[in-house]
């Protein structure tokens, strides 16, 4: 394994970044503990990933931008895989804010009945969608001050709808990647935005794109929350974790979708 350069910006580069590469790295300004790795250390944990997952894909069922926001909104306290049964038929006939809008608050509490706290997800969908047509001619912007003003939307959705739809380097901090930044001290931090900026700030930009499903994937599947599956990593000698059971790591090969498990 061959040692990465460090990752380093001088004054000069920070000062000569474009705004649409400064708004692909912006990092909310609190910052917790450094994390535990070095640089290459980073870097071949990424790199694993990679290998394991070249193209991680999100596994909220979508269409458009539109739908993936509405999706994600939908997922807060709720499962993707329930997510999915409930948006299904919903996106067939609501794939836009107008579609949405028109199909009415209660048809699209109908559709997502059995989603935790549809009532007011609904409401949110329906106000989103109003608010898309009325202030962004129905398209869903790729700015995060923008996206965080509608209804139902918070910083992770927000993070989440800029990396899949807009390609953009943000980092979606949920439960399971604010586990693991802090078990094993990658990016320690008692709130999402501090694991966030750690995070952001220690990631190789070649790897920022897919970041965030590696590290959720990583969580859902292997560094599970009440027993991690340590034989099953392959960052398992990188691993500084004091809870982990294994030094050895996994084989380092690329998953096919039927070594991928089905959501839970």
């Amino acid at each position: 394994m061959s040692k990465p350069k460090p990752k380093e910006r001088s004054a000069t580069e920070n000062n000569s970044q474009t705004p649409a590469r400064a708004s692909k790295r912006t990092v909310p300004p609190a910052r917790a503990r450094r994390s535990l790795y070095t640089p290459a250390e980073v870097h071949e944990i990424f790199r694993r990933f990679c290998v394991q997952r070249p193209e991680p894909k999100g596994e909220l069922e979508h269409v458009n931008a539109f739908t993936l926001l509405v999706a994600v909104v939908l997922s807060a306290q709720a499962t993707d895989v329930g997510v999915n049964k409930a948006t299904r038929a919903l996106f067939t006939i609501a794939d836009t804010p107008q579609k949405m809008l028109a199909l009415g608050e209660e048809k699209v509490g109908d559709h997502i009945r059995t989603i935790g706290l549809w009532r007011n997800k609904a409401k949110n969908v329906i106000a989103l969608s109003q608010a898309l047509i009325q202030d962004y001619g129905g398209e869903v912007p790729g700015d995060r001050d923008e996206l965080v003003k509608l209804p139902g939307v918070g910083r992770k959705t927000a993070n989440v709808v800029l990396n899949m739809a807009f390609g953009q380097h943000t980092m979606a901090v949920d439960t399971h990647i604010l586990r693991i930044g802090n078990r094993i001290g990658l990016a320690p931090g008692k709130t999402p935005e501090q694991v966030e900026a750690e995070l952001v700030r220690i990631i190789p930009d070649e790897y920022m794109r897919h970041a965030h499903h590696w590290l959720i994937l990583h969580g859902r599947y292997v560094c599970k929350a009440r027993k991690p599956d340590c034989p099953a990593c392959v960052i398992a000698d990188i691993c500084k974790s004091p809870e982990k059971t294994t030094s050895v790591p996994a084989p380092l090969v690329e998953l096919v979708p039927q070594d991928i498990p089905q959501s839970l």
